[in-house]
């Protein structure tokens, strides 16, 4: 049986850090998806088609990654990829915090799914979607906060 974790978000867009935590989770993984979580109440600065895009460019060179959408609860979607395992990124404290609350509660829905975080490296740790969004918006340079191989 092999070991699949599902790395899930809305990668709006993907970030280095994002980038960290897949790269230092393969080596415990026989495959991870990264997935696209959809929520249809959600505003995007990048449209769903644009975000795979830029995640199966940026993952092209790893066999054992691949990257889906899924709507729904993410414990629902790990027990429809037969994945066991949920990776998170933690930057703060209140990421662990509300990382743990959350784990917690998938921990109820599936007892078969386990939560594994990664704690953000220190160069990393205030790097956030939200701020590489402003950065852009606002005609900043991004590129230091992005994978080497996304395109605006």
């Amino acid at each position: 049986m092999s070991k699949i974790a599902v790395f899930p978000g809305s990668f709006d867009p993907i970030t280095i850090g994002h980038y960290d935590v897949v790269m230092r989770a393969l080596p415990l993984f026989d495959k991870i998806i990264v997935a696209i979580g959809v929520n249809s109440e959600k505003k995007y600065m990048f449209d769903l088609n644009t975000r795979m895009h830029q995640l199966e460019k940026v993952f092209s060179d790893y066999q054992n990654v691949e990257i889906k959408c899924f709507t729904g609860l993410t414990v629902d979607y790990c027990e429809q990829q037969n994945a066991k395992y949920i990776v998170r990124g933690i930057r703060s404290s209140s990421d662990f915090e509300f990382e743990r609350g959350i784990s917690a509660l998938n921990m109820t829905l599936n007892k078969q799914v386990d939560t594994c975080f990664f704690i953000s490296k220190p160069e990393y740790s205030a790097i956030s979607s939200t701020i590489v969004r402003e950065i852009i918006r606002n005609g900043g340079n991004a590129k230091p906060f992005l994978p080497e191989a996304f395109e605006l």
